[in-house]
């Protein structure tokens, strides 16, 4: 029985785990997010509108998942009128560049230590 128990072992799939588990930043690791963040890094402003379309999402989602974003940071919003009509834009901070190049680095570490196997 013994000698079984130790076969299954040497032979099993389950991933190898370290000491630390290094988790992706779960605030931009969220779908909706990382397309707002990834937008606003390919372009230097987009308004709600703008993010609204390319994201092909309701009002409701992209206001949410942008003041998760803006709270922590990592975009910053501005507010005017163009006449009567409002208009929110949104800019990518430091803070979110930096958290995104992170978030990036590590996606790329996973896809190359899976392809590495």
């Amino acid at each position: 029985m013994a000698a079984r128990s130790s076969a299954l072992k040497r032979t099993s799939t389950a991933p190898v785990r370290t000491k630390e588990t290094v988790q992706p930043d779960r605030l931009i690791h969220e779908r909706l997010r990382l397309g707002i963040v990834s937008a606003l890094a390919a372009n230097d402003s987009l308004s709600f509108t703008e993010l609204k379309k390319l994201l092909n999402a309701t009002d409701g989602n992209v206001s949410v998942h942008a003041r998760k974003l803006e709270d922590a940071g990592y975009i910053a919003c501005e507010k005017a009128f163009d006449g009567r009509i409002p208009k929110t834009n949104y800019h990518l901070t430091p803070t979110g560049r930096r958290a995104l190049d992170k978030y990036l680095n590590h996606m790329e570490a996973l896809i190359k230590a899976m392809r590495d196997r």
